[in-house]
């Protein structure tokens, strides 16, 4: 009975290593699609531990979006200024209602597109630090001014 435990036991081991082997796998091929930019799985606490970019080195609609989140607005579509939930736990833990979303602009796109800026702090107008994603969520850049 015990030989069959432990024999299964290492059976059981082979596969969990395999499938850890794959993720990594898995891993190393999403970067290499997202064209190397690393994308994390989980969020340190400070805003810091994300990679940043340049709001200058951001598309120009990027730009104009921060330009219109730091005036309050007018925003191009209604969903724009509502709280972002951090589902994917990419962006540092903070409360519900801390990040807000908005849009930014795809030219040529029927839709939103993916591309968002996400700010947090309050009031919104004058965020602690804001994120920006080009791929909808499963990777962020902090914008540095």
């Amino acid at each position: 009975m015990r030989q069959a435990i432990v024999a299964q036991g290492s059976r059981v081991a082979r596969v969990l290593r395999g499938l850890r082997n794959g993720a990594v796998a898995l891993t190393a091929a999403g970067a290499l699609l997202a064209g190397g930019v690393e994308v994390r799985a989980r969020s340190a606490d400070s805003p810091a531990a994300l990679p940043p970019v340049a709001l200058a080195e951001l598309p120009a609609e990027a730009q104009r979006t921060q330009q219109l989140i730091l005036q309050g607005g007018p925003f191009l579509y209604r969903k724009d200024g509502t709280v972002f939930g951090n589902r994917e736990r990419l962006l540092p833990a903070r409360p519900h209602g801390h990040y807000r979303e908005y849009t930014v602009p795809t030219p040529g796109a029927s839709n939103r597109g993916a591309r968002r800026i996400v700010c947090g702090g309050t009031p919104p107008t004058q965020p602690e630090a804001c994120y920006y994603t080009a791929d909808h969520y499963s990777s962020f850049r902090r914008i540095e001014q």
